[in-house]
């Protein structure tokens, strides 16, 4: 089944969109290569002393591989949701591997202390924190018995992530709008999935809360500005994308008109915004254009998707979708390491629906 007419139906009601297995094996394999590729590594790593330093795989025992830690913590994503998915594809045992050999309470154990430092009350937040709580949610959701194993193995660390993010949220003033890992209306979508998955309803009511706080008022998004050369998020998509998901549709259509008032005028059936082009994919930076394709697509599908039945914007909203997730994909190829390492994960959040609308609460 090919992917680009199922990337119109993210944020639909149902079962996960089915991707074509070649497209799943690819972006399995992207994964599977990294995960427990150690070198290069770029650590973000505070020091304490002289023992501290040490090779990743002794600093983070489970996540190690992918160039960062949170590239590794979503390459694992990658592997358990494909795993989930399509349980009798070619890689899917290979997948169950790398996975077991990861999540055991041993090497959990060691993140948790690792995470636990002194210096370290920041790591990660919010991007991979975030991250970390989807792959436990897709642990959660996977009815499979081995993948019981590896929650119980991983709750302490999505404990110890919660926690941090909650202990955080209040004493963050403002929101963070930029397009790179500490942009916090895509932290906070990711983190609301997650615990409306778990049952974490503390969670749940304080990432509301925090979202109506920074977000509810807003007007007049400049688009104009998008994106910034490095971006592989949107700021004013990711924000529309989290709103979504905590209004009801005739309110989201409402508050919609004033943050994106160009989209409103867009002529039906034209693509509004156009997709970013990278100039060289080997650059690690230049390369993130890609994901923001990919991302882009799969917020601007979940927009659609949180708008009532009829509303004058879809059609542009889906025609921009199409035109992004196609220039996206065709990206992910792994001819880079630079892009190799992550592009698989934001691949398969797009193809597979992940992140589409829960009833509002």
């Amino acid at each position: 089944m090919p992917l680009l007419p199922l990337v119109l139906l993210a944020g639909v009601a149902g079962p996960p969109s089915p991707v074509d297995p070649a497209l799943a094996d690819r972006f399995a394999r992207l994964a599977l290569l990294c995960v427990h590729r150690e070198y290069p590594n770029k650590i973000g790593h505070v020091m304490n002393s002289d023992a501290d330093a040490r090779p990743p795989r002794e600093l983070s025992p489970a996540f190690y591989g992918c160039y960062d830690w949170h590239s590794a913590v979503h390459g694992h994503w990658l592997l358990a949701r494909l795993a989930r998915l399509q349980p009798g594809a070619p890689f899917a045992a290979e997948a169950r591997a790398a996975l077991a050999r990861s999540l055991t309470p041993e090497n959990i154990a060691g993140e948790v202390r690792y995470l636990q430092g002194e210096g370290r009350t920041s790591f990660e937040r919010p991007y991979g924190l975030a991250w970390l709580l989807q792959l436990a949610a897709e642990l959660r959701e996977w009815d499979d018995d081995q993948a019981r194993e590896w929650s119980r193995a991983l709750a302490p660390l999505e404990k110890e992530s919660a926690a941090r993010l909650r202990a955080w949220l209040p004493k963050l003033t403002n929101p963070i709008r930029i397009g790179e890992h500490s942009q916090t209306a895509f932290a906070l979508g990711l983190v609301l999935d997650w615990a409306r998955t778990s049952g974490d309803r503390e969670t749940e009511t304080l990432v509301t809360e925090r979202a109506r706080t920074y977000y509810g008022g807003d007007r007049g998004c400049p688009m104009s500005y998008e994106p910034s050369g490095e971006d592989f998020l949107s700021p004013c998509l990711a924000e529309a994308d989290l709103m979504r998901r905590i209004l009801p549709p005739a309110r989201f259509a409402s508050w919609l008109d004033a943050f994106l008032p160009t989209l409103a005028r867009a002529p039906r059936g034209t693509v509004w915004l156009q997709p970013a082009v990278v100039t060289d994919p080997s650059d690690p930076k230049l390369a993130h254009l890609d994901g923001l394709n990919l991302s882009r697509a799969w917020m601007l599908s979940g927009i659609a998707a949180g708008l009532p039945p009829g509303d004058r914007r879809l059609g542009v909203l889906r025609q921009t979708a199409r035109a992004h997730a196609q220039s996206g994909t065709a990206a992910v190829t792994g001819a880079h390491y630079e892009g190799g390492h992550w592009l698989g994960t934001f691949a398969v959040y797009l193809a597979t629906d992940r992140g589409r609308p829960r009833p509002a609460p």
